[in-house]
């Protein structure tokens, strides 16, 4: 309780906007730090464990669930692969994912939350019309994998992809 009212809170405040930034390393650092405190372990115990006994998402599994739920809140901005083409490929109820040229463009919440969002597993993203549920979905699926950074999460699904 005391880690959602005092360090969640304003961990998560914007984290859409700064989650992917190169200082959100020592905001991870923190979370760490304060997950050992609450159990009381020392500094070199891994904190993979610690998150799921404490049922926390690391920053940036907080950062992955943010951004399919902004997507999912709206998505009115967003379009299907389905009505930019009528081809019918296998990637048809992913989102159109703009072409960008601009690093700063493809770390920005609208791209990012495409990105995601399309490498989610098919039978979450699914849920994209019921918000609630879709959140709970995301939010399940994070909560059991546990992701430390956006290439671990991408690795994670090539992985499943590939099986």
């Amino acid at each position: 309780m005391i880690y959602h009212s005092l360090f969640h809170a304003i961990m998560t405040y914007g984290v859409i906007f700064w989650g992917n930034s190169s200082h959100s390393i020592q905001v991870f650092r923190m979370q760490k730090k304060a997950s050992r405190i609450i159990m009381g372990h020392g500094n070199r115990e891994s904190c993979r464990n610690l998150f799921k006994d404490l049922n926390i998402l690391p920053l940036m599994s907080q950062y992955i669930l943010s951004l399919p739920t902004f997507v999912s809140n709206n998505r009115e901005q967003y379009f299907a692969n389905s009505e930019i083409h009528i081809i019918n490929t296998r990637h048809t109820s992913n989102l159109h994912l703009p072409r960008a040229h601009l690093n700063i463009y493809q770390k920005g919440v609208y791209y990012s939350g495409i990105k995601i969002f399309n490498s989610l597993p098919r039978d979450i993203k699914t849920c994209i019309y019921i918000p609630r549920t879709f959140k709970k979905a995301v939010k399940k699926f994070l909560y059991t994998n546990s992701f430390y950074s956006l290439n671990e999460y991408y690795d994670n699904i090539n992985i499943r992809i590939n099986l």
